[in-house]
């Protein structure tokens, strides 16, 4: 009998071994989206949630979005939140959270909720509901289960008469119109959705589709000079990374609203430009520029992260001290990826690189706060400045980008030339670009190996210090200099910003280190008379034109409507000294390490 019993054991066990064990994907949560009256600036949601019969569930919205750093209080646009049964009974709702709802299920295997959200902030990371057109972002506008493990979605959209587009990186479901699915709630928050009647553009690049959706007013855009562009983008910015596209297709959301700004997402972007932006050079260049900066994060950010940006953790602040690398080496990128792809001159790209060097080097919050502590700061400043944000922090878009340019030139330099910051790259992707992302320590022994010399000091220096950069080994290596400065072009100098406000001159920011600072200007004051003479609100230049450096003159200024005399010992126009341009000595040498590096 236990012969027999323990033979029925070992064939049971062996059956099982034989038998795969095939995991089944956890129930999704379905959504539903209807305008009936999109003028109005709403979109109605209905959520049917699945219970697995628990007396009851938990639903949560995120309060904050990836790659905009700042608790946004998303729920806040929710109204009329209501819940039922399988049956139709309603059930009892709780706020149990600022950003949560707990539902009685009654022991139903599903609950459908019903709310409205209001949408009408035109920022790439909220949304925007009117008559012709919809933008939404997953963040604001979708609920999940509090839960551990992941489970899919799917979005079905019912659009309003005279629509016809739903625009979205997610992966339609064949058969149903207007309908999509993601594997897990990540995925929704990183597919934004543009609804309406856009203009398209299509072109392929490394066998995936790309499109471009032109949503708002795009008539006065030059839609095809932006598409051909675009592509050449892709096509420079995949080099960096060895031409690997590891996404199903890729969208370019765009809003011609005279609006500005972008958003990384994995699969795609969210951009926001002006109606008359191909017409003028200057505004076609940020604009490319900023394409490149969001396409760039489809590798650097969005695959190639820092530890801590994942897995979110959306109802929290998540905090990482690497910004100044994910923002900064994609803005550094963004220029020199434009020039790669030859959509701006030599000189073009070494303005816009002067630009991030002139934002740091006339940042007196550069000498307060490292920029590593600004990335962890950031969801306190970046996203909320004052007029006193440039005396005690340092941008780490800018400061980032410097690094990574003299880091690129210390590459090359250390290596003879044989390798650059665009190998560094490669490597941090090949080895981190998995789940797991890559630690500070893990990012700066991989440089070092690029370089084949030891980088930790120098890193420690650049990013955990206020200390000043160092220019001069980059400038060497590609035979650059700073443009001096024409000492007869100097002006007297009162170092405030202004702005005229309704015939008023109102004072805006006073920098440390300016002699505005120095004799107690305050922001808000209104500055009415220099030396006993009136001064109106276009006429500050010309009055200061008027004095030399050295000169002691008598502000007169309105402060919260009570007069106050400032003396300021006026000082010299420091002018821009930190645009480069090719050194006059520049040899072959030089000229053919900036070719190499410009990828010309």
């Amino acid at each position: 009998m236990v012969l027999r019993t323990l033979a029925l054991i070992t064939a049971a066990l062996g059956a099982l071994v034989q038998t795969p064990l095939v995991a089944q994907s956890p129930e999704p949560i379905r959504h539903t989206l209807r305008f009936p009256a999109p003028h109005t600036h709403y979109v109605e949601v209905e959520t049917v949630v699945p219970t697995g019969r628990q007396p009851s569930v938990e639903l949560y919205m995120a309060v904050w979005t990836p790659g905009s750093y700042l608790i946004r209080e998303y729920e806040r646009h929710v109204e009329a939140f209501t819940a039922k049964g399988s049956d139709g009974a309603p059930r009892a709702v709780a706020k149990s959270r600022k950003n949560r709802w707990r539902i009685d299920t009654g022991g139903a295997p599903a609950v459908t909720v019903h709310y409205r959200v209001y949408g009408r902030e035109m920022t790439v990371r909220t949304n925007w509901i009117e008559a012709g057109f919809a933008m939404l972002n997953g963040a604001p506008t979708f609920l999940t289960l509090v839960e551990p493990a992941a489970r899919p979605h799917e979005i079905r959209v019912e659009l309003p008469a005279g629509w016809t587009t739903v625009a979205t990186p997610l992966d339609p479901v064949a058969g149903s119109p207007h309908t999509f699915r993601a594997p897990d709630f990540d995925t929704v928050v990183d597919s934004p959705m543009i609804l309406g009647n856009p203009v398209l553009r299509r072109f392929e690049v490394g066998g995936k589709p790309h499109v471009i959706v032109l949503e708002g007013d795009p008539s006065l855009f030059d839609a095809d000079r932006n598409a051909a562009d675009t592509k050449q983008i892709v096509e420079a910015s995949a080099r960096v990374f060895g031409n690997r596209f590891e996404y199903p297709r890729y969208y370019f959301q765009t809003l011609v609203t005279d609006a500005g700004g972008g958003l990384e997402h994995k699969n795609s972007t969210m951009l926001m430009t002006g109606r008359f932006t191909t017409r003028s050079r200057r505004a076609y260049l940020n604009w490319l520029s900023l394409v490149a900066h969001e396409y760039f994060h489809n590798w650097n950010v969005k695959r190639l992260r820092p530890v801590e940006l994942g897995p979110f953790d959306y109802e929290n602040e998540v905090y990482t001290r690497s910004l100044w690398m994910a923002e900064g080496f994609t803005d550094y990128y963004a220029g020199l990826v434009v020039h790669r792809a030859e959509l701006s001159s030599r000189d073009e790209f070494l303005d816009e690189l002067s630009g991030h060097i002139e934002a740091v080097q006339t940042t007196p919050g550069r000498l307060v706060t490292a920029v590593g502590q600004a990335s962890y700061d950031t969801w306190i400043k970046q996203y909320r400045p004052d007029e006193n944000t440039s005396n005690t922090t340092v941008n780490y878009y800018p400061k980032g980008a410097v690094i990574a340019f003299l880091l690129d030139a210390k590459i090359r330099a250390a290596t003879g030339g044989q390798r650059s910051l665009d190998d560094g790259m490669r490597l941090l992707y090949e080895r981190y670009s998995g789940a797991r992302g890559f630690t500070p320590e893990e990012l700066v022994a991989t440089l070092s190996e690029t370089a084949g010399a030891d980088l930790k000091a120098w890193f420690h220096h650049a990013v955990e210090t206020t200390g000043e950069l160092d220019y001069g080994e980059a400038l060497e290596w590609f035979g650059l200099r700073f443009r001096p400065v024409d000492p007869k072009s100097a002006r007297a100098w009162l170092g405030a910003g202004t702005r005229a406000d309704g015939g008023r001159l109102l004072v805006t920011s006073v920098r440390r280190g300016t002699p505005a600072f120095a004799a107690g200007l305050n922001v808000d004051d209104e500055i009415l008379a220099v030396d006993d003479v009136r001064v109106h609100a276009d006429g500050l230049a010309a009055r200061l034109e008027q004095y030399r450096s050295g000169d002691r003159v008598r502000l007169l200024v309105a402060r919260r409507d009570r007069l106050v005399t400032l003396d300021v010992t006026l000082g010299t126009d420091p002018g821009r000294p930190w645009r480069l341009e090719p050194a006059p000595a520049a040899t072959d040498l030089h000229r053919a390490r900036l070719a190499a590096w410009l990828g010309r």
